[in-house]
């Protein structure tokens, strides 16, 4: 069976992306690297290595040192798809992502996006 094409593309050809998508709403990408950072358990040093090195979406969430406990809290629809009913656990982790920043994007605030 082959891999979804969203697994093998690149974090770094759309972490910028992420950021355009957050700045066209006035927010920052230093909430975008804090989103990223909270769900992933990356520090701001490890997710510029991640991007530096190009690695893909499968490689960049396997090597997440640990997804948060409270991403389980991240209810919603990305895509047409109700996150929480998404069944393989990369797929669903890529969708919690752009769910948070989507809510990033929407203007809510930044502890109800980190579900504090």
């Amino acid at each position: 069976m082959s891999k979804h094409p969203l697994f093998t593309m690149s974090f770094a050809k759309v972490y910028p992306l992420y950021v355009q998508k957050a700045e066209r709403k006035n927010r920052t990408k230093k909430e975008v690297d804090q989103i990223i950072c909270w769900l992933t358990g990356y520090d701001r040093a490890g997710l510029q290595r991640q991007i530096k090195q190009g690695n893909d979406f499968e490689t960049f969430f396997a090597q997440a040192p640990a997804i948060h406990p409270n991403s389980s809290l991240i209810k919603g629809v990305v895509c047409g798809v109700r996150v929480e009913e998404i069944e393989d656990p990369l797929m669903q982790k890529i969708r919690y992502l752009d769910k948070l920043i989507d809510e990033l994007a929407k203007g809510k605030a930044m502890e109800k996006i980190l579900r504090q």
